[in-house]
Order: C-alpha cells, then structure tokens, then sequence
C-alpha cells in the first residue's frame, strides 16, 4: 500500500495508489474526485456522512477501496444497482472511472438521496437516485451487478442484494476481515436466491484487511424475496 508522502500532491498520491489497479485518471476525473471530497466534507457535518474526514484518508479508505472492485471484476458498460450507498459508495468512484456504466442508487434516508443529487450534479454525472428500501424496490432479476458495502452481515446483505441480480448478473459485496463465519451462515441463503459463490477477494487498505465476495446469480430469485427486513434479521432464510 502507498502511503500519503508529504509534500506529495493529492493527484499523485491517489494516482500511485491507483496503479495498483491498473488505472490512469484523466485531469478531469481526478478533478471529479477533489469536487467529490470537498462536497463531502461541506456536508458531512449536517448528514453526518462519514466519521473519516482527514483528505488523505477519504482518498485511500473511500475513493480507492471503492475501485478495489476491480481487483474481483472488470466494468464496461454494466447496469449497477448499488444499496445502501450511503455518501455514494463504491458506485460513484467507479462511475468517475467509469462513466458508461449505468448506474442507479437506492438508500432508505431521503436526505442522503438530496446530498447524493447535489453532488452528482456538480460532478456531472447521471445517475438514477431513487429513495426506498431494497424490500418494496420492484425491480427483481434486472442488474448486471448489484453492490453494497459494509451494509450488513452477508446472511442479510445476500436476501437484499441477490434478488435484483439478473441470471448471470453478480453480487459484489465490500465486507471487511472474518468473513468466513459470515459465509458459512449465508451458504443457504445464497443458494435459495439461485446463486453461489464465484470468488473472493482479499486485500489490504493500510493496515486493514478488506474482502470482496463475488456471488454469481444462477438463476431467477423468487418474487417472494427480499422479505421484510425484520423477517430477514429474526427469521433467516
């Protein structure tokens, strides 16, 4: 991992991080990325956004974990339902990088959906925001691929996710170390929504030790699911 070396700018420090991922940002995304902070950090104290406000922090622990997805998996032009996004990640980092991909945004707080529409505007970006639960949204069987991070357990975060993956769609899931325990307990969960797991990911954000879990939608998930989030969290599939 490259650390932030004083005296270093911030455009050639998140560019030294991004070479671990194969990645050159033109002057106008790394620009994209400077709005995005300072966005962030102006309305962090009213939403409450993120406790993570140091700059060269936000840049590797938010910005560039976001892109980490492409440590598991390659974007073109993809339809992505990202839930839960909360201060917009991983899915507006990747939209920067990435600006074909297609992507819609559901969160449950309505004044995250009037932050993540100031900032997308500023930053140019169409992105379809929409403000609901992930148990009353009604697009089942529909994206490319569906992203969360850190939202829930995986046994949880999978009855949310998986049931808007289309068949051959994937479930990208940013979930931090000990994952193993998680995923023993979501084995059934994962295979009744017609899924299984296709790969995982381990790396390190300095110290801290990040996962992605891949899930590859096999097949269509039931109209049934997800269930209402409380009979998720008592009643596990």
């Amino acid at each position: 991992m490259v650390k932030y070396i004083l005296g270093d700018t911030m455009d050639e420090h998140f560019n030294l991080l991004l070479r671990n991922l194969n990645l050159t940002l033109s002057q106008q995304q790394l620009d994209q990325f400077e709005t995005y902070y300072n966005i962030l950090i102006e309305w962090n104290g009213k939403l409450n956004l993120t406790s993570i406000t140091e700059k060269d922090e936000v840049y590797t622990k938010h910005f560039y974990d976001s892109l980490c997805l492409l440590k598991s998996f390659s974007f073109t032009n993809q339809t992505v339902l990202d839930i839960g996004s909360g201060a917009g990640f991983p899915s507006i980092p990747l939209k920067i990088v990435f600006p074909e991909l297609q992507v819609t945004i559901l969160d449950a707080l309505q004044k995250r959906i009037v932050f993540l529409k100031h900032l997308t505007n500023e930053l140019g970006l169409s992105i379809e925001l929409i403000h609901g639960r992930a148990e009353e949204f009604t697009r089942k069987n529909h994206y490319d691929i569906v992203t969360a991070r850190a939202v829930a357990n995986l046994q949880v975060l999978s009855e949310l996710c998986i049931p808007f993956v289309r068949p051959q769609g994937h479930f990208l899931g940013m979930k931090g170390p000990n994952l193993s325990d998680e995923l023993e307990h979501s084995k059934n969960t994962i295979t009744i929504l017609g899924s299984k797991v296709h790969n995982i990911v381990e790396y390190q954000i300095e110290e801290f030790t990040r996962t992605i879990i891949d899930i590859l939608k096999e097949e269509n998930t039931s109209d049934k699911y997800p269930r209402k989030y409380n009979k998720i969290k008592s009643k596990p599939l």
